[in-house]
């Protein structure tokens, strides 16, 4: 039997295995997808444990970084990001690490009908942020201000932007008041790290990407579905790089996404308290 997992730590939260075992009940594949707790230092010993049976990983924190020193290729969007969620095993016995963050979020964004920007504001410094200056680049976005706690933690964020070719201001949150009139606004944040400024990220974009999807809503949600804010979550993003990795990993496409994110808010449902 074929098999593929989910790597991290914490892992027991992930959808990663509802949305990938819907996959492969939809496409007709006796695969096995398991989660596996694996902490930055065990994964090189992990992957080296695994059998030909293998076929692809995803990859959470912490393991995102030290994937791209366990493979024999990466992807041109893992290098720039300096990241990787995916990493395929070949039936040569190679490897490669993959991102598909970076096109998942723009294919949220698609799916919404949005391709295109000229502005956008993100809150956030972390890996997520990083994927999401790429994935805003893709979609033409040129002009950026990032918000974070720490100007001063930013240098590796902005290094990114200036090879993007984004123009690029740094925000910390003393000065969110001063900000507003983009195209697009994402928070990167955990769920309830934004919430002091949910009021006024509700309100300096027409379209708000809120990445938390539990618990769901956020506040920054609410305040936004009161003005009528168009509204994407962390599921949408969560989905749509699932998809990506499950047409990698089993070579059929397109992935059965309506499936894969009825599973996910299956699963969702199922955690929420009685």
């Amino acid at each position: 039997m074929t098999r593929c997992a989910v790597l991290g730590s914490p892992i027991a939260h992930s959808l990663s295995p509802a949305m990938h075992r819907a996959a492969y009940a939809e496409l007709g594949l006796d695969w096995r997808y398991d989660a596996f707790e694996v902490l930055e230092d065990e994964l090189p010993a992990f992957v080296a444990s695994l059998g030909d049976d293998v076929r692809g990983l995803s990859l959470t924190m912490p393991l995102k970084r030290i994937a791209l020193e366990l493979v024999d290729t990466v992807d041109p969007v893992a290098e720039l990001i300096g990241a990787a969620n995916t990493m395929l095993f070949e039936t040569d016995g190679s490897r490669s690490a993959h991102n598909t963050d970076v096109p998942g979020l723009i294919n949220a964004f698609a799916e919404q009908g949005i391709t295109a920007a000229e502005t956008a504001v993100v809150v956030g410094g972390g890996a997520t942020a990083a994927s999401t200056l790429a994935a805003l680049r893709g979609m033409k976005v040129n002009e950026v201000t990032v918000v974070v706690r720490e100007i001063s933690k930013a240098e590796r964020l902005l290094d990114l932007a200036a090879e993007l070719g984004l123009r690029t201001s740094v925000a910390d949150f003393s000065q969110v008041e001063q900000i507003g009139g983009f195209d697009l606004c994402v928070s990167t944040l955990p769920g309830g790290a934004v919430d002091p400024w949910a009021e006024h990220f509700a309100s300096v974009a027409p379209v708000v990407f809120d990445v938390a999807y539990h618990p769901w809503p956020t506040k920054l949600a609410i305040a936004a579905h009161r003005i009528g804010t168009e509204l994407l979550n962390g599921l949408d993003l969560l989905v749509h790089q699932a998809t990506l990795q499950v047409e990698m990993m089993t070579g059929r496409s397109p992935a059965p996404l309506a499936a894969m994110r009825s599973a996910a808010r299956e699963e969702l449902g199922d955690r929420e308290p009685a």
